[in-house]
């Protein structure tokens, strides 16, 4: 069971690695993603949302907060199916459906099937959230692979894309599509090139999409998290750099995923009813 307000320091982050793609519940310390300090307020009633890679990490903390504020949710992953059971219980423990779809979503032909099943489950689709990702850190560019690179860009944007173009038909005035970026797509990382070159690429394709669908009062935003305490870490990342995670930023400890998801809220409820094609960063300050 994930632990109520548990904030570890990076002192408090033990190295460790993790075969891809990592288990969750494997994670030591398990993060927080059970919204348990949320207070909702009925932003998103009624509404239904899309969240691709939500088995866990972020994800999983964003299609919780969706629930708790009032959304049924299609949970989107990819090989993690214990994962992706354990965020529908959540899910469903809060009064909203949760519809689990398994599907790779760097094929246009899953995104779409994804949103068709979610539409004819639901009758609409009113939010995107776009959150699925791939990372593998490399110390020298020369030892990113072909398919290394083609993985990231196809998971990283190329879905993101695929997504969107799908959804789209089904998206109405007021409706929103939110992204998850990140601080190193805007400072860089020497060991994630090609990850941060994804990265730089949805904060683009956000901002141009927001203003092309500006006429369509469609919002188009994104997050961009610093480093978050997800499977992601010890299952992509050298040993090292996992040992005291997040130790670089001003509040000296990795975020928690559950500390994202009011970020999301936001952007995708009428609160950010002014706010598109923004990048909202919440990196615990972590500045470059």
């Amino acid at each position: 069971m994930e632990t109520t307000e548990f904030r570890p320091t990076s002192e408090e982050i033990p190295g460790q690695q993790l075969p891809y793609p990592a288990r969750q519940s494997d994670m030591n310390p398990a993060p927080d993603s059970n919204l348990s300090n949320y207070k909702p307020a009925g932003k998103l009633t009624d509404k239904i949302a899309i969240v691709t890679g939500a088995d866990s990490g972020i994800g999983r903390a964003v299609a919780i907060a969706f629930a708790m504020e009032g959304a049924d949710v299609a949970i989107v992953y990819n090989e993690n199916t214990d994962d992706a059971k354990y965020t529908k219980r959540i899910v469903e423990s809060k009064g909203r459906s949760c519809l689990v779809i398994q599907a790779d979503v760097r094929s246009s032909t899953a995104c779409k099937d994804v949103v068709q099943q979610t539409v004819d489950h639901y009758g609409k689709l009113n939010i995107l959230v776009n959150n699925a990702a791939f990372q593998m850190a490399q110390e020298k560019l020369e030892d990113i692979t072909e398919e290394q690179l083609r993985r990231t860009f196809d998971t990283n944007i190329l879905a993101y894309f695929f997504m969107a173009q799908a959804a789209l038909p089904h998206l109405h005035e007021g409706d929103a599509i939110v992204n998850t970026g990140s601080i190193v797509g805007i400072v860089g990382n020497p060991i994630l090139v090609d990850y941060t070159a994804t990265k730089g690429a949805i904060h683009s394709f956000t901002k141009s999409l927001a203003i092309q669908l500006g006429k369509r009062n469609i919002r188009v935003n994104c997050v961009a998290p610093g480093p978050v305490w997800t499977p992601n870490i010890p299952a992509t990342m050298p040993e090292d750099e996992v040992k005291n995670f997040g130790h670089e930023v001003a509040l000296a400890r990795p975020g928690q995923p559950e500390e994202l998801a009011p970020a999301y809220v936001l952007l995708a409820s009428n609160e950010g009813s002014f706010m598109t094609g923004s990048i909202i960063e919440v990196t615990g300050g972590k500045l470059g």
